[in-house]
This record gives C-alpha cells, structure tokens and sequence, in this order.
C-alpha cells in the first residue's frame, strides 16, 4: 500500500527535479563546451508529459481534481463511474497513438523512443479510471470490481465503435447530468471532445493526439516550473517578509494596510500561479493585520478574496503565459502589457470598490497593537530575497539570456536556495511537499488543457470561429458595442469555466472575431485575463470564494455576498481596459520602439 501510494508522487516529483536541472545544464553547458544537451528542449517537454499523468494520479488520491461540485447531491458513484469510462475511452485512444508512433520510430534523445514516454498516457489513463471507479463503493470486492468493469467498458467501447458515426445529443444530455453530479471537469470535456469526434466518425485518437500536443507544447514547461517557485515562496516565510516590505511602505494605518493587502495579494498571486494559493498563504496573515487596524472583519475577508485574483495581469503569471502559448503573441510582450492594466485593476478594485473607505471605530475601544511597524529600510533587507525573485524571473527571460523554459527554471532553483540556503526555511520534508503539490495543481490543470485542446481542435476544424465572426458582424458593425458585448460574455463564462479550459476552448474561438473588430491580440489577451479574474470570484466555478471560506471559516453565501462591490469594480476596471487599447499596448509599443 505504502509503495503504490507514493511511486506517483515520487515519479512526478522526479520528472520535475528533472525540468529543473536539464535547463539549467544547458545553459551551463553551452558557453563552456559550445553545445547542450541533446533534444534538451524535448527532454523536459517530455518530462513535462510524465510530470502531468503522474501528477494526475495524485491529485485524484487528494481529492484536487476540479469539479463544480455535486450539484445533485447523492449521485457522486453514477459521476465517478461515467468518468472512469470516459478514462477507459480516453486509454483505448491514446493506444492507438502510441501504436501510430511506434510506427513511425521517432526517436527522442540518446536512441531513446518517442513512444516509450507516449506509453504513460494509456496506463495513467487506465489507473486514473480505475481509482475514479473505486471511489463511493464501500466493499472491498465492489471497488475492485469497479475498477475493472468501467474502464474497461470504455475500452471495449472505442474499440468496437470507433469510426463510426453515432448520434451526438445523448452523450451531451448525459455528459450534462454528470457534471451536476460532481464528475472531474476534465472527464466532461474529454467526453465531450469524444462525443463531437464520435458523432463525425473521425478517429478518437484525435482527442488524445490533442493532450500529447500541448502537454509537449514548447513554452508549457514554464508553467510548473514557475508555479514550483511561486509554492515554495508560499509554504515558507516569504509571504510575512513581502508583507511587513508592503506594510512599511503604505504605512501600518487603516488606509496604508488596506493597500498594502491589496497590492501583495496581486503580486504574490502572479508568483504562484493560483489565486487558491494565494488565499492559503496569505489569508491567515492579512486578516488578523486588517482587524488589529480597526478594519471591519466582514470586509476584510472580501478585501483579501478578490485582491487575489487580480495577479492574473502581472508576470510572471501561468494564465498570462497560457494565453501567450494559445494565441502565439511573444510572452515578453504579454509581461509587458498586463502591468499597467494590473495597476489600474488593483486602483478600480480600491476606489470603486469601497474599500478605501474609513471604517467606524469606538473612540473608547483600547488602542490595539501596530503589527509589522519595521522600518522600510530594515523589512527591504530582510526581504532582499524575494524581492529579487521578480528581476531574476522577467529580467533572464527580457535580456534574451534563456527561453522562457530555462527562465522559469531558473526562478524555481533560485526560490529553493534563498530560502533552504539563505533563510533555512526549506528544508527536504517541506520541498517534497512543494514538489508533490506542483505536481497535483499542474496534473489536474493539464488534463483540463488536453481535453479543451481536442474540444478546441474540433471546433476549428468545423468553421466555427468563421461562423462566429459572420455571424456577430451581422448583428452589429460597432467596435464598442462589440467590446461591451464581449466583456459580459467572458464574465459569464468565467463564472461557468475553470480558467485553463476557458483559455484553449474560447480563446482560438474568439481571437478571430477580436481582430475582424480590429483588436490588437495582445489588448484582446489582456481584456479576456481581466474578466477571467472576475471568474474566480463567481459560483459556480469561482474558487477563491470556496478557499476563503475554508480558510476564514465562514459560510459560502456569507463570502460570495462579500465580494459583489469587487466584482462590480472589477468590471469597471474591464470596461477601462476594453475601451482604452493604450493601457495594455503602451508600454510594448515603447519598448519596441526604443529597440528600433
């Protein structure tokens, strides 16, 4: 039992340490011996593929996968088990794939196979359908039973039916039914994609090809590998030192330490690549702050909730580098253009929000005690660290000195040894622990991406963004029409979508119909980030209000009623970006010009 429950965990665990020091190697290794190491790029990216299937595995054992929640109570077994047949599907077809490419006889690096690292994906497949299946069943033969049966089913399924053209609507009624039941997100969408392909008579090894391809995208190695450093910050002492940096520089009053909560939780969001985390490190620090500055409690809890879903915008955030991948605009550019709309998100969340206003205190109440009252000076050298982190991260990657990949891995070492060397804070048990959960969030988030990926390729391949374009440029000509339109949309699917599955499914479907309107795909990058952000704040699919409320031990609907004056400033700030194109391509426009 001890040996199966950990070989996932280690093997994922592995395959990061791996991300980590291949291109660190390589940077290494190309000025002093003139070459690297060989296919390096594909090695990791690879690496990344065995990294997410394992990190799968976990993530289902901890209960990580994403859901909306069992809408209909009581119907978790029929969920779990409609997933691990599409698993069993989902297995059979990435078979077929690795047959294909064994075929082919590509080699990765070293005389390596390709297809021996595409082998993961059938058996995680297989082992994720069979754990989904054994949950909710109480006897020990049933389990194992379950196990066999559904994902089997699936198998035998594809198999006999593959090809052939079926009708579409039952699969989507039923796919609906699971979804209300608490079915994983991911299983869904890939039932879905199959259901589409299915429907076509077009092989369903198309929906794995899909999951292969951008999980071995490129840039997509900088995603763990930021969110590794960003973890690492969380889970340390990192968070109190940014903190007291932020309180000696707004000042420790009520108004100074609203800011100051406002603008770390938007930073440290943008390191860790989860506003979730963000919640989770942060919370029990700021609350306690806000109320010893006479803040009142209900608001404070609101304040901290919302802050910290805007570090979508600012870099190095995994959202925006997931955008730059989808969309194929330059990563640096996207750096670049989230920050001033970042500031003025932060600014609309502040002003139109209410938060800057004065609370009402007893002039009796004893005075409470200053916490953080460090001089700025002091709490700077103190934080000198980590408020390197940002420069070593965006400025390796802006000066041209690494790929986007050798960046973050970068950043992921330089985390590790400021605080395991120079604070002694890190120690093995607590990396293990950081390794595991990066694997867990990235697992559960690439399965997301693979399945909208197959979702997305099908809708392309059938016209839809043509049809879309057509269709609203029928309805009206008007670019600001258009952009109102269009932010009420993405508000909407925010609130129903996890913002991965968002980002690959509507992004290749709306970014077409953006630039017919004449939008720039950068500004249309920042505009739909921003109303992602407002995403995380909205039932059904808003999980800081599920984090907030864990954390503060408050009821939901006392959370999500506390948040509505952010969502409306946060729309206004939307608005503000929509409308105003130079806030989000000024500063790439000068800094493309000064390099001319």
């Amino acid at each position: 039992m001890g040996l199966r429950w950990r070989f996932d965990e280690a093997f994922a665990s592995g395959a990061l340490v791996l991300m980590v020091l291949i291109p660190l190697l390589e940077i290494l290794a190309r000025p002093v011996l003139g070459k690297g190491i060989e296919n390096a790029p594909i090695l990791v990216q690879h690496l990344g593929l065995c990294m997410a299937m394992c990190g799968a595995l976990v993530a289902e054992r901890h209960g990580h996968l994403s859901s909306l929640g069992a809408l209909l109570p009581g119907r978790q077994g029929l969920a779990h088990a409609s997933a691990a047949v599409i698993c069993g599907v989902l297995s059979w077809a990435s078979l077929q794939l690795v047959v294909s490419e064994r075929e082919a006889a590509q080699l990765l690096a070293y005389g390596l196979p390709v297809w021996w690292v595409q082998a993961i994906m059938p058996l995680g497949f297989a082992v994720l359908g069979a754990k989904l299946a054994m949950r909710d069943v109480s006897s020990l033969v049933g389990r194992w039973l379950g196990a066999l049966m559904w994902p089997l089913l699936g198998c035998v399924l594809a198999w006999q039916f593959d090809g052939q053209a079926t009708t579409f609507w039952p699969f989507a009624c039923g796919l609906l039914i699971i979804l209300l039941c608490g079915a994983p997100i991911f299983a869904v969408l890939g039932g879905l994609a199959l259901a589409l392909f299915w429907q076509d008579g077009l092989p369903l090894a198309s929906v794995a090809l899909s999951h292969y391809q951008i999980t071995v995208n490129p840039s997509l190695p900088a995603l763990p590998l930021f969110t590794l450093a960003g973890l690492v910050f969380a889970r340390t002492g990192a968070a109190q030192r940014l903190g007291a940096v932020f309180m000696a520089l707004f000042g420790g009053g009520t108004m100074g330490t609203v800011v100051a909560a406002a603008v770390l939780c938007s930073c440290f969001t943008a390191f860790t690549g989860g506003s979730g985390v963000t919640i989770l490190a942060l919370g029990g620090l700021l609350l306690p702050l806000l109320r010893n500055a006479g803040y009142p409690e209900t608001k404070g809890i609101s304040l901290v909730t919302s802050a910290s879903a805007l570090g979508v915008l600012l870099a190095p955030s995994v959202p925006l580098i997931m955008y730059a991948i989808i969309a194929r605009v330059p990563i640096n550019t996207m750096f670049l253009a989230g920050l001033v709309p970042a500031v003025v998100m932060v600014g609309c969340l502040l002003l139109f929000g209410g938060y800057l206003r004065q609370a009402h205190t007893d002039p009796n109440e004893p005075a409470r005690d200053k916490v953080f009252a460090t001089p700025l000076a002091t709490a700077c050298w103190d934080a000198k660290w980590e408020i390197l982190a940002p420069i070593v991260a965006i400025g390796s990657l802006a000066s041209g000195l690494a790929t986007p990949t050798e960046s973050a891995a970068l950043t992921a070492l330089y985390a590790v040894a400021t605080q395991a060397l120079a604070h002694r804070e890190l120690n093995w048990r607590l990396l293990g622990r950081c390794l595991s959960e990066c694997a867990q969030i990235i697992g559960g988030v690439m399965l997301i991406l693979g399945m909208a990926l197959g979702l997305t390729n099908y809708f392309v391949d059938a016209g839809i963004p043509d049809l879309a374009v057509d269709w609203v440029q029928a309805v009206t000509q008007n670019k600001w029409v258009f952009l109102l339109a269009l932010n009420v949309f993405l508000l909407l699917a925010g609130a129903l979508m996890e913002i991965y599955a968002a980002i690959v499914v509507l992004v290749p479907l709306l970014l077409p119909l953006a630039q017919s309107y004449g939008i720039d795909p950068v500004h249309f990058g920042i505009i739909f980030l921003a109303n992602m952000e407002m995403g995380f704040l909205c039932p059904p699919a808003g999980m800081n209000i599920y984090f907030a409320s864990a954390v503060f031990q408050k009821p939901l609907r006392l959370v999500a009623l506390s948040v509505l004056p952010a969502l409306v400033a946060i729309f206004v700030g939307t608005l503000l970006i929509s409308w105003l194109p130079l806030l989000a391509l000024g500063l790439p426009e000068l800094f493309s010009s000064g390099l001319r």
